[in-house]
């Protein structure tokens, strides 16, 4: 997406952005589709209060339920018009017809008006007309925002693109009781037809401002299967849950519709004039706009949080059944009558219109939240569908009612649809009730599949499911795994769990227990575990539950360690009692468990020393014993060197922090260097990003740095890659960037927040400054293609570049498809991704899935550069025109160029631009020979020398003697022969 607005913002504009949670890229999107939702909705609402005052005038409430059964079919048939429209025509051709659709008919409402005899079928056709294009408006918005703003910014921009209904309905109701002092109801068409033609022009502005948001195909259906919804189970929990939603929003809208016939009945026996009518409806749309606008911007958000969304949503329903029941008591004669009922229906329409569009609108779109992502928006379709068929029920239902007055009283008549009114209130708040329940269920089902994160369920209910498994009999795996899913979702918490039932658990799931608890000990639990000490308990639980209790408590008797100091007594189980004696014991007493475990460390068995090793970790300090550190470094035993690097951690042994790096370099070792400087945190992380950032260390070392700056994953790691991420380029750009998605996808297991305040730095404008990058950078590799074609440089060091050129444009490929994994949900890039690599019909598809997918400026280079039948270099230099300007140059003028970009070539690039300098004979610029002399690669260095010998044998001499002690035997061996033809040619 274009970044709408620089980053140099006057100070006053940055702070109206985070007033509103704006970020500045996303600001003019924003202001236009408000702009045009608000012109819209105004428009629409100047045409419902016209058509309401008339159509009452001429046909009066009672015709209502028509124009309700009408509105269904009609509503219907526009929604599957739009769906055929996208069929035939792109997305961004379709929003602007759709737009012009519901405009350009009320042209010819107006000019039939003016006709006597076509004037009462037409206020019947405009009142059907409005009630129909309201949904049609809806969803245009709906559809242009998920083009326009991806997930995240939605969350930001919607509730203010939104309040564009508000606005609009406070200007329009003011505007128009101003409006009818000097033009009359059926002018203000007129009105209506201008204001609705300048939003479809700000839509079509937008359409083609934003043209790369939007697929240049019509739409295609691409289905993404996902195992994960097979489950029996599963599916039968979303039908449930389906239909709870379902009935909730059918529910609502025959409330919404019936509360309104209501309404329009006692405006028309008031026997209002048409003008004074209008007026009446347009300061309470203006009042009511008002209300609903200081709620929106103040209340909504607050109340749902501090209350629930539940709570919340079941305000609504609650009132009105409360309303209900007072306008029933005020209509009887005794009380008020029909002044009564008349103010009482003018309160519960207000509340109505106020509470659904502002608390139960923000609820919305929570509720399909759990549902599970690729059969939601044919859910949400499902429920547009349902809301238009309950508009005509609620027209069938009034017509019943109405055939039944007819032999009543009209009074009585207002008491039937009340007591409707209170039934059907009561069992929406019966349905929020029922669906509060499946909602829980549902994300906690979703939640153990890895559909949502833990973060979004209700840890209450997922932990008390974890517990009724682990009380139930099951295979030891599976108890297993339900620990594991636990200790990933809630580490800090878990002895509360596991603590309880640690007696009636098997063995192995003791010692998992255990570990697991260790990691947070918590004191409350210190009984439970307790009671796992006894001389008859394995050795490997004994130590441990040891461990747990005399790291909870500060006051324990020293002397209960002592048997367990014994030589017969278990290496695991002595050791811990030594470093715990260390930790609690007098002088006296450390000196003695000093002693026993320098014994450990010195022993010739191995499991001594491996136990000695540990017990170290799990004392405070070493005291003496750090002298044995350097031997049991060099050990022959690898369990004795793994556990030693594990207590250099635990221990915070800064010293021999050198040799935890130094073990990243083997394999043997790297698992255990990489497990300890994890435990280190914060306090490793400017050695690892001080060796990951050192071009002369190996690059398998540079990629563990890295990994572990990612296991370590606190909000510090994670900005130190975020802002690495920026400057790396290559290799480590592509590790970070597997790093951080790693990450990302995992943050819902580790309930954390950190990796997307991280991201949130970086930003779209950032990840999309990243693609350019990689996009200029491919479209340099191109135009070098060009220019040094086969045709026109050949030879097999010329073929050695063109091959290092292909491999660093697959490279820059694949670092593109990661940057878009930021910015659009990773499993449809995946799918893309997938489909990329495989058959043309396969890779035809992969395509149209980026195509439906990207709303980037850079969309149409990436599809481009992702489609192999534009092979042709030509077509992908135009493609890529916006970014790079290509200009042909002769292949020795393009290959000094291409060395202006040395920082960002392989090693084997650079080197093959010295050997087809040296072998074509063409000259480089003497800085770019003398920095690749340092280049921390050997063959690079080597190729520059015998460029150098090729190109300046006079200066080769003073070089090859500061070369002579070249680390790398290769280059240092070369330099000797080059010396010693240097001397013989003199």
């Amino acid at each position: 997406m274009q970044s709408d607005f620089s980053y140099s913002q006057p100070q006053w504009l940055q702070k109206i952005f985070t007033a509103l949670n704006l970020r500045p890229e996303e600001g003019h999107r924003t202001l236009l589709l408000f702009t045009f939702y608000t012109f819209m909705s105004m428009g629409i609402m100047w045409l419902e209060v016209s058509s309401a005052a008339l159509f009452l005038d001429k046909y009066g409430a009672k015709t209502l339920p028509l124009i309700y059964l009408f509105t269904a079919l009609v509503g219907v048939s526009l929604g599957s018009v739009y769906s055929w429209l996208q069929r035939l025509l792109p997305l961004r051709q379709v929003i602007v017809l759709i737009a012009l659709l519901m405009t350009l008919p009320i042209g010819l409402f107006r000019i039939g008006l003016g006709v006597e005899v076509w004037a009462a079928p037409t206020i019947f056709a405009l009142r059907l007309w409005m009630e129909a294009i309201t949904n049609l408006n809806e969803l245009n918005l709906s559809v242009l925002a998920n083009q326009l703003f991806n997930i995240r910014e939605i969350k930001r921009t919607f509730p203010l693109i939104s309040s564009g209904n508000l606005v609009a309905d406070i200007l329009s109701g003011f505007t128009l009781f101003a409006l009818l002092t000097v033009l009359d109801v059926n002018n203000v068409v007129y009105l209506v037809l201008g204001i609705m033609l300048v939003a479809t022009g700000v839509l079509f502005y937008i359409s083609k401002t934003y043209e790369h948001a939007f697929p240049d195909s019509k739409r295609r259906t691409v289905e993404l299967s996902n195992a994960n919804f097979s489950a029996r189970r599963l599916r039968k929990l979303i039908r449930r849950y389906v239909l709870l939603l379902l009935s909730f929003f059918v529910i609502a809208q025959m409330l919404l519709y019936l509360v309104e016939y209501q309404y329009f009945l006692q405006l028309e026996a008031q026997e209002f004039s048409i003008d004074a009518m209008a007026k009446f409806l347009g300061i309470f749309t203006g009042v009511l706009g008002l209300m609903e606008l200081l709620t929106q911007l103040f209340t909504s958000s607050r109340l749902i949080e501090r209350l629930g969304l539940f709570m919340t949503a079941g305000l609504l329903p609650a009132l009105m059944a409360i309303f209900s029941c007072l306008c029933l008591v005020v209509s009887l004669p005794a009380v008020g009558g029909a002044t009564g009922l008349f103010i009482g229906l003018i309160l519960l329409k207000f509340i109505d219109e106020w509470l659904r569009y502002t608390i139960v609108a923000s609820s919305r779109p929570v509720l399909f939240q759990p549902v599970p992502a690729q059969p939601r928006a044919k859910i949400q379709s499902l429920v547009g569908v349902a809301e238009s068929i309950a508009i005509g029920i609620v027209g069938i239902g009034i017509l019943l009612v109405m055939a039944l007055a007819n032999h009543i009283s009209w009074m009585q008549g207002s008491s039937i649809f009340l007591f409707i009114t209170l039934g059907l209130s009561l069992l929406w708040l019966g349905s929020i009730f029922l669906l509060r329940s499946q909602y829980l269920n549902l994300l906690v089902l979703t939640a153990e599949r890895g559909l949502l994160s833990f973060s979004d369920a209700s840890l209450r209910v997922l932990k008390q499911a974890i517990i009724e498994a682990l009380d139930k009999p099951g295979p030891e795996a599976d108890k297993r795994s339900l620990i594991e899913l636990l200790t990933q979702i809630e580490p800090r918490s878990i002895s509360e769990v596991l603590a309880p039932m640690l007696s009636e658990l098997s063995p192995n799931l003791q010692q998992q227990s255990l570990e697991t608890m260790l990691v947070y000990p918590d004191p409350t639990f210190t009984g439970y575990v307790d009671a796992l000490i006894y001389p008859s308990q394995e050795p490997s639980i004994l130590a441990l539950a040891l461990r747990y209790v005399w790291l909870t408590q500060q006051d324990g008797d020293v002397n209960q360690l002592k048997p367990y100091l014994k030589p017969s007594i278990d290496p695991a189980v002595r050791g811990t009692a030594a470093s715990m004696m260390l930790r609690h014991g007098n002088p006296a007493e450390r000196a003695r468990a000093t002693y026993l475990l320098q014994q450990m460390l010195t022993h010739q068995e191995e499991l001594e020393r491996v136990m000695g090793c540990r017990a170290l970790g799990e004392a405070e300090y070493m005291q003496g014993l750090r002298l044995h550190v350097p031997n049991l470094l060099q050990d022959d035993s690898l369990r004795v060197r793994r556990s030693m690097l594990e207590a250099i951690s635990a221990t915070r042994l800064e010293e021999h922090y050198p040799s935890l790096l130094k073990a990243l370099s083997y394999k043997s070792t790297r698992e255990a260097a990489m497990k300890a400087l994890s435990e280190l945190g914060n306090d490793a992380l400017p050695m690892l990003v001080k060796l990951a950032n050192d071009p002369y260390k190996s690059e398998t070392l540079r990629h563990q740095a890295w990994n572990v700056i990612g296991r370590i994953g606190t909000l510090q790691a994670l900005n130190l890659l975020s802002s690495n991420l920026m400057t790396a380029w290559g290799g480590p750009r592509r590790w970070i960037l597997r790093i951080l998605l790693k990450l990302l996808d995992e943050q819902g297991l580790r309930r954390s927040t950190d990796i997307d305040s991280a991201l949130d730095q970086l930003g779209r404008p950032g990840v999309e400054t990243l693609l350019d990058q990689e996009l200029q950078f491919i479209g340099q590799l191109y135009s070098c293609l060009e220019d040094c074609s086969e045709e026109k440089a050949s030879g097999e060091t010329c073929e050695w570049l063109r091959r290092a050129l292909q491999d660093m444009k697959a490279d820059a490929m694949q670092r593109i498809l990661l940057l878009l994994r930021f910015l659009y949900p990773s499993s449809v890039i995946q799918a893309a991704e997938l489909n990329l690599d495989g058959s043309a019909a396969s890779r035809a598809r992969g395509l149209e899935i980026l195509d439906n997918t990207l709303n980037i400026p850079a969309k149409r280079a990436i599809l481009t550069l992702f489609d192999r039948s534009n092979s042709n270099n030509e077509t992908t230099l135009a493609a890529l025109h916006p970014l790079v300007t290509y200009q042909p140059l002769e292949p020795q003028e393009r290959l000094r160029q291409l060395m202006e970009l040395r920082h960002f070539l392989s090693d084997w690039a650079l080197a093959c631009c010295f050997h087809v300098a040296r072998t074509e004979r063409w000259p480089l610029s003497g800085d770019h020979v003398m920095a690749s002399l340092r280049h921390p690669v050997s063959f690079v260095r080597e190729a520059a020398l015998s460029y150098l010998d090729m190109a300046s044998p006079s200066s080769l001499p003073r070089l090859l003697q500061l070369m002579e002690k070249d680390s790398d035997p290769l280059v240092a061996d070369q330099v000797q022969k080059m010396l010693e033809k240097h001397v013989a040619t003199q």
